[in-house]
């Protein structure tokens, strides 16, 4: 729910790109505390300002490579507490890897010509902000390929639907509007998915992230050694 505003940093090498995202992320109601345009000059804003979360690029100077990504794995390491939002072109299975491997809570994963509007990347940084996760579509994809999947063959493909949803950041009247089923009915699907992951409730019931990285790391995305209980 969009109920607060979000400080935000803002990393983007493209002086253009950057300049357009702060003014329409303050039309939006976020407060951008700093733009930069390197990976060290987004370590040292997130330090000094502690946002809500990071919009990272993937590619910055000066190789334009990974910069923006190694440094969102060192913001997830060092600032948990600080949502991160790569925005980016490229898809980079590998690190992306990296930064779900501490959890897929606060962390989303957007690619640019596939944000058709400004208010779905507002909602996705708010979900982040809060905890929750938004990873596109086709980054849930490239994460898949090539992986191992035998808790994942466990479920139906209704289910897997259903997680597959879940994994992008949907809540549950979300994917029932897309699958055009009753809330009821995906309630019953992701029961069934915390059954076959065997992932019985809590008193801090948290099984709906759990389930996410059980998925992500049952298919190859992500390094179970790496993960928490």
């Amino acid at each position: 729910m969009i109920d607060r505003q979000l400080r935000v940093v803002l990393a983007e090498d493209s002086v253009v790109l950057r300049d357009g995202m702060v003014e329409l992320l303050g039309a939006r109601g976020c407060e951008v505390v700093a733009a930069v345009g390197t990976a060290p000059a987004l370590l040292a804003a997130v330090a000094e300002h502690r946002p809500d979360v990071a919009v990272v690029d993937i590619r910055m100077p000066p190789t334009h490579t990974d910069e923006g990504i190694r440094a969102a794995v060192e913001l997830r390491a060092g600032t948990p507490e600080v949502g991160i939002l790569v925005f980016s072109q490229h898809v980079e299975t590998a690190w992306a890897g990296r930064l779900l491997a501490g959890g897929a809570a606060g962390i989303g994963y957007l690619l640019k010509e596939r944000v058709a509007r400004t208010s779905e990347f507002v909602d996705a940084l708010h979900r982040v902000a809060d905890g929750g996760t938004a990873l596109d579509p086709e980054v849930v994809t490239r994460l898949m390929r090539g992986g191992r999947r035998s808790r994942v063959d466990a479920l139906t493909p209704r289910e897997r639907e259903v997680l597959e949803l879940m994994a992008q950041g949907h809540s549950n009247r979300s994917i029932a509007a897309r699958l055009v089923v009753s809330e009821r009915a995906v309630e019953k699907h992701v029961a069934a998915v915390f059954t076959k992951f065997d992932l019985p409730a809590t008193e801090a019931d948290n099984r709906r992230v759990k389930a996410v990285l059980t998925y992500l790391s049952s298919t190859g995305a992500v390094d179970d050694r790496r993960l928490g209980s």
